[in-house]
C-alpha cells in the first residue's frame, strides 16, 4: 500500500510539472514575502518509512466516564484509533536538535508554547513527515489527533509539563481499565497545573511499554512517565501525544506543534488554505524548501473531522520545528504550482494564508476572529 501511495505522489508531482509554466523565478529579500513566477514542484521523499494498522472508528461514538482522581473531567470514547511508525529509527545518543526555549514561550499575546518535549532531544522533533495532527492516510473519516514522535524502545517519556496523573495504564480509550485491545496501550494523561484561556489542559502519552507513575500523583516538567514501547494499535514503537484542552476527550483535541516550545534557533509555519472561494482545503498537499539548505519539507492541510483549530490562528496546516531561514513556499493549485518566498524567525510563528488565485495574504489575523476548523 506504502509502494502505491508513493507512485501516486509522484505521479502527482509529475503531472503538475507538465502544466507548469516555464519561468526563471526571481530572488525575494529575506523577510520579505514576495511571490515569484510560477514553477515545477519537487516533492520531497518522506525521511521515514511508515508501517501501518488499517482501523476504522465506528460513525456513533460510545461513551463511557472515567472517574478520574483527582481530576472530575469525563473521557468521551469511540472504538478505535489509526497510528502508525516509522520503521527507520535514528540511532540512539544522535544529536538532533538544540535545546527548547524555556516554557512558557509565546512572542506575542496569542501564542501557547507551554510544554516541553515529551521525548529527549537526542531523538528527531519532527513528527512522522505525512501524518501529523489532522492528517489522513486510509480516508477522510480515520483523522490523526496528535503526534507521533520516533523512537527506540525503551526510550523515556519525559512529562511536557507540571501536573497531576489522572490516567495510568490500559484503557485510556475505551474507557475501561480492563480493555487489553485498547487501541492507545498503556498510556498516561496530565491534568497540567495552568490551563489556557480558564480551561484546563491536558497532555497525552500512548503506546508504551512500561507506565512509571500513578493515578494521583503530582509530577513536574521532564518526569520520567514511562518508556516508548508497541502497545494497542501500533506496528513498532513509537510514542503518541496529544494535546487537550477544556476537557480530557478525544473530540477536544489541539495540534500540540502548537504548544510545545521550538527548538533554539527554529519557528514554526502555521497558514490557512482555501479555495478562490473562501472554502477550507482538507488534505491538501504544501510544500516547502529551505533556500538555505535546499531541504524540502512536505505537509497536508487537516483532515475534515475530529480536529480542532486554534482559536485565534483558525488554521488548517502547521509545520513545525524549521531552521529560521528564508523558505519556498509552494501550494500546487489550479494546475500550476503558486510560489513565494517566506521568512521563518526563531521562536516565533509565521502565519500565512492562501485564497487559491487570490494568491497568498501575511497579514495576522484580527484579534476578534474566534474560528474553529
Amino acid at each position: 500500500m506504502k509502494q502505491d501511495s508513493d507512485l501516486l505522489f509522484l505521479l502527482f508531482a509529475v503531472l503538475l510539472a507538465a502544466c507548469s509554466q516555464a519561468i526563471t523565478p526571481t530572488v525575494s529579500v529575506p523577510g520579505i514575502h514576495s511571490p515569484v513566477p510560477l514553477l515545477t514542484a519537487s516533492v520531497p521523499s518522506p525521511s521515514y518509512t511508515p508501517g501501518r494498522t488499517l482501523v476504522f472508528p465506528s460513525e456513533t461514538p460510545t461513551t463511557s466516564v472515567v472517574i478520574e482522581t483527582p481530576s472530575p473531567f469525563p473521557t468521551a470514547t469511540i472504538s478505535a484509533m489509526q497510528m502508525f511508525f516509522p520503521t527507520v529509527i535514528p540511532a540512539e545518543g544522535a544529536e538532533y536538535r538544540p535545546p527548547l526555549y524555556p516554557t512558557p514561550w509565546a512572542l506575542t499575546p496569542y501564542d501557547h508554547f507551554y510544554f516541553a518535549a515529551p521525548i529527549a532531544a537526542t531523538y528527531p522533533a519532527d513528527p512522522i513527515w505525512d501524518y501529523r495532527y489532522g492528517g489522513i492516510f486510509f480516508g477522510p473519516d480515520v483523522i490523526h489527533t496528535g503526534v507521533d514522535l520516533p523512537a527506540p524502545r525503551g526510550a523515556e517519556v519525559l512529562a511536557a509539563g507540571p501536573g497531576t496523573v489522572v490516567w495510568a495504564g490500559i484503557g485510556l480509550y475505551s474507557g475501561s481499565s480492563n480493555n487489553l485491545k485498547d487501541p492507545y496501550g498503556l498510556a498516561v494523561a496530565i491534568r497540567h497545573d495552568f490551563g489556557y484561556k480558564n480551561q484546563p489542559l491536558f497532555t497525552i502519552y500512548a503506546h508504551m511499554e512500561e507506565v512509571d507513575v500513578i493515578i494521583g500523583q503530582w509530577v513536574n516538567t521532564g518526569k520520567v512517565v514511562g518508556k516508548v514501547g508497541d502497545t494497542g494499535m501500533t506496528t513498532g514503537p513509537h510514542l503518541h501525544f496529544e494535546v487537550r484542552l477544556g476537557e480530557n476527550d478525544f473530540w477536544k483535541t489541539r495540534n500540540p506543534e502548537l504548544w510545545i516550545s521550538p527548538s533554539q534557533g527554529y519557528g514554526v509555519l502555521v497558514g490557512r488554505v482555501m479555495s478562490t472561494y473562501g472554502q477550507q482545503l482538507d488534505s491538501y498537499l504544501v510544500l516547502l524548501k529551505s533556500l538555505d539548505t535546499e531541504k524540502q519539507y512536505s505537509v497536508k492541510t487537516y483532515g475534515p473531522l475530529t480536529v480542532n483549530s486554534d482559536a485565534y490562528y483558525n488554521e488548517n496546516v502547521v509545520l513545525g520545528d524549521l531552521p529560521a531561514g528564508v523558505y519556498e513556499l509552494n501550494i500546487p493549485y489550479g494546475a500550476l504550482n503558486r510560489i513565494v518566498n517566506i521568512q521563518i524567525l526563531p521562536g516565533q510563528i509565521t502565519y500565512f494564508s492562501f485564497n487559491g488565485y487570490n494568491g497568498y495574504d501575511f497579514t495576522m489575523p484580527p484579534a476578534s476572529e474566534t474560528g474553529m476548523h
